[in-house]
């Protein structure tokens, strides 16, 4: 049985520099793991990769030849990618043994782990190589400074949760560019009342009750204090 880590999250919340010094440290350790790029659009790693999507399709290939723009393009080379799971991807995984664990570095468009169901698709694949599956979503550290972002960004770790249903873990980024960590300790553990407050405080009167909606969504998930 093997062991596979699915790194998400937004474009530009370092997934690849959190591959590379998840890398480093395995090498320092002396444990082995493998990192597979997702990314039809990379271009450069700071780490060896053992199967490259790119292989398979390209988003400037996909751009040149159907005129569509990066979004699409994006969509288009995972869709193609979900397309060919039992040939590309099955002929990869063959190289490896079944203690071996694997590192997908994925895009960052957002889509892909809210309502495109092309990476549950892939998820659910992975289990049926007997693959047990976890991901780790990296948020960046702003969305800890303000409350409206901090509810921006706890609906979207929770729109990826639940739709790729897998052990889950969150981890802020980018924490050397926080100038005042007491703006993000305010939100690592906040009371609902808090939040609520500050939301009703940021936002016109109209937003009241989507504003208490929206918090006793965030109690549900989290659960007490």
């Amino acid at each position: 049985m093997g062991y596979a880590q699915l790194v998400i999250g937004p474009a530009g919340s370092c997934k690849s520099t959190y591959c590379s010094s998840l890398y480093e440290h395995c090498v320092a350790a002396r444990r082995t793991m493998h990192i597979v790029n997702l990314d039809p659009a990379a271009e450069n790693f700071d780490y060896p990769v053992v199967m490259d999507i790119r292989e398979l399709i390209s988003l400037d290939d996909v751009m040149e030849e159907l005129g569509l723009g990066p979004d699409g393009s994006l969509i288009y080379c995972m869709e193609h990618l979900e397309n060919n799971l039992d040939l590309w991807l099955d002929e990869e995984l063959q190289n490896y043994l079944d203690d071996d664990y694997l590192v997908f570095d994925c895009p960052g468009q957002i889509e892909l782990y809210s309502h495109v169901p092309v990476l549950r698709n892939f998820v659910e694949h992975l289990k049926h190589k007997k693959f047990n599956v976890c991901a780790v979503y990296l948020l960046d550290s702003q969305f800890m400074s303000d409350v409206t972002k901090f509810i921006s960004g706890c609906m979207a770790c929770l729109s990826a949760m639940v739709q790729l249903e897998l052990p889950y873990v969150n981890i802020l980024s980018k924490m050397d560019l926080v100038t005042n960590k007491k703006d993000v300790e305010e939100f690592l553990d906040p009371e609902p009342t808090f939040l609520l407050s500050e939301l009703n405080q940021r936002m016109a009167p109209q937003f009241a009750k989507l504003n208490k909606a929206l918090i006793e969504l965030y109690t549900i998930c989290v659960g007490p204090n």
